[in-house]
C-alpha cells in the first residue's frame, strides 16, 4: 500500500458527473483501477464480492448514504480496515465531526481541485503506512 497507483478505489456518487470527476483526477494521479457504484447499497454489495483498497464516497445518496455506508463498513470485519473519504458539497462543522467519528479518512467538500484530493488520499496512505508498521 505504497502509492495511490497500486490501489484499486471504488468512487461512490449518486450524480455520475461527479464519479466521472473523481475518476478522471484520480488518473491524473496515476490511479487507473478505479470502479463507481451510484449509491451506498450498491456499493456494499461490491465491497463484499471484489477487492478494494480505498473508498471515495458521497455523502448525500439515495438507498443508502454515505454515513451509512461507512457504518456499514466499519461494523463488517473483513472491511473495516479501509479506508473511507468523504466528500459533500455541504462543509457543515456537524457532518464533519460525525464523518470522523464515524471513522472516515478524511473529509473534502466539493467543488475541489486534482491537488486536494492527491493531498488528501498521499496523508490517508501515510498514516495507514505508519498504522501498519
Amino acid at each position: 500500500m505504497s502509492t495511490p497507483s497500486d490501489l484499486k478505489f471504488l468512487i461512490v456518487d449518486d450524480f455520475s458527473t461527479m464519479r466521472r470527476i473523481v475518476r478522471g483526477l484520480l488518473k491524473e494521479m496515476g490511479c487507473h483501477n478505479a470502479d463507481e457504484a451510484e449509491d451506498g447499497a450498491i456499493a456494499l454489495s461490491m465491497l463484499k464480492n471484489q477487492k478494494f483498497d480505498f473508498v471515495v464516497s458521497d455523502i448525500n445518496m439515495p438507498n443508502m448514504n454515505g454515513f451509512e455506508l461507512l457504518a456499514a463498513i466499519k461494523a463488517e470485519p473483513s472491511l473495516k480496515h479501509l479506508p473511507v473519504l468523504m466528500v459533500t458539497a455541504e462543509a457543515r462543522k456537524e457532518d464533519i465531526v460525525r464523518a470522523a467519528q464515524s471513522g472516515a479518512a478524511g473529509y473534502i467538500v466539493k467543488p475541489f481541485t486534482k491537488a486536494t484530493l492527491e493531498e488528501k488520499v498521499q496523508k490517508i496512505l501515510q498514516k495507514l503506512n505508519t498504522a501498519s508498521v
